[in-house]
């Protein structure tokens, strides 16, 4: 098999990857030119769309850290998106699970890159909770890196198991 046809799939998961930043910025744009800040809509008893701004890292890690943490998450997110890059890059064609996985982690990681670099901080929306206690807000970029990384995970156990 040439190498061509063996790494023609590699323009599939640059696709994913990019319908993943598109939809994540779309529904990003959708919330921010609908809601104020903090402001809260209601779905459902375990669900609200809200409108808030995370600066730090996951679940508002470092989120009062003065600034440079804008920055720093900004530079790792670049180290991490080339090295998905290259990874895509050199699958073959059989691995379309570790393909996808890493589209996603890649779309998403960029998704949240482009709010960070625009505004500073990273647009969140997604609230489900449970009487009291909220699951901390959210978006379609987060969702998609942490589908991609379990699958990744699973693909990982799954290959071990065939080899």
């Amino acid at each position: 098999m040439c190498e061509s046809s063996a790494r023609s799939n590699v323009q599939v998961w640059y696709l994913v990857t990019l319908f993943i930043l598109a939809f994540d910025q779309i529904t990003k744009t959708i919330i921010v030119t609908t809601f104020f800040y903090g402001e809260s809509q209601a779905i459902s008893s375990f669900f609200n769309v809200v409108r808030v701004h995370n600066e730090g890292a996951a679940f508002s890690f470092l989120s009062d850290a003065g600034g440079w943490q804008r920055w720093a998450l900004s530079a790792l997110a670049i180290l991490v998106s080339v090295m998905i890059i290259i990874w895509i890059s050199r699958l073959n064609r059989e691995k379309w699970l570790e393909g996808l996985s890493l589209s996603m982690i890649l779309g998403g990681a960029l998704g949240n890159l482009w709010d960070r670099l625009t505004f500073g901080y990273v647009v969140d929306f997604l609230d489900f909770h449970w009487m009291s206690w909220h699951f901390p807000a959210f978006n379609l970029a987060d969702s998609a890196i942490s589908m991609g990384a379990v699958i990744l995970i699973l693909d990982s156990f799954l290959t071990s198991r065939s080899e």
